[in-house]
């Protein structure tokens, strides 16, 4: 069985799911892929299933009811990926945002020891985004400077949703207690671990906003990221 397991949380992304799974097949890498699907209406789960067929023993399928949010899904894929017994776990969006090829020196970076956690990044030496308007690359940028400057956490992109974690680093925390789940959730996660003693890299990526399918951006996930980083400085998760 693969040490490595590559999760992919999704709602409507019928479009993308097939390309992104095989994708993933394609690198030399043993990577198994588990979908978090919410109920997706555009048949998302169903071609899940028609892929598991022809990929046995490779492809794992939570079906939720309804958008439950990114947070709780990426929770769910990490509970399942411990109790299976896999090494290697990753988070990556399937809108091919996150470039497959980058999972491999990712994964080395753990697997090394260089890093307990491994963050493809747009903002260290060599990262880069394409095909995003002015407005929205100065919100995340300026999101990513704001976390920075509230938390010390040390990493340049404490917004990215595109990670390999080593099995060590779930399994010190306490899962249940994390409470956001929009893009608020990925910066508590690095908060989390920063606290934890664990130490996080970052590789740089190119980040390519989608060609298919709808972004799931908007006003609310913004807020409680900005008011949840002042939560986030009131708790201490070395205590949880």
């Amino acid at each position: 069985m693969s040490k490595n397991l590559v999760i992919i949380p999704t709602y409507n992304e019928i479009e993308n799911i097939r390309l992104i799974i095989e994708a993933v097949f394609d690198r030399k890498t043993d990577f198994h892929v588990l979908v978090v699907d919410d109920g997706s209406p555009d048949g998302t789960g169903a071609e899940v299933k028609k892929l598991q067929s022809e990929h046995a023993g490779k492809i794992h399928l939570i079906e939720r009811e309804g958008k439950q949010g990114l947070g709780t899904a990426y929770i769910a894929g990490f509970k399942y990926g411990l109790e299976k017994g896999y090494e290697f776990i990753f988070e990556m969006d399937a809108d091919f945002s996150h470039p497959v090829e980058a999972l491999e020196p990712m994964l080395e970076l753990v697997q090394s020891g260089q890093a307990d956690m491994c963050v493809g990044s747009r903002y260290v030496k060599g990262g880069d985004i394409r095909n995003w308007s002015w407005d929205r690359l100065v919100l995340s940028y300026g999101a990513s400077v704001y976390v920075r400057l509230m938390t010390s956490l040390g990493v340049k992109d404490p917004t990215a949703g595109f990670v390999c974690y080593h099995r060590r680093v779930l399994e010190k925390m306490n899962l249940n207690a994390i409470t956001f789940i929009g893009y608020a959730f990925q910066i508590e996660m690095k908060y989390y671990a920063k606290q934890l003693g664990f130490k996080i890299k970052e590789y740089p990526i190119t980040f390519i906003d989608r060609k298919l399918g709808t972004s799931k951006m908007n006003m609310s996930i913004v807020n409680e990221g900005v008011f949840g980083v002042l939560k986030m400085r009131r708790r201490n998760y070395s205590e949880f």
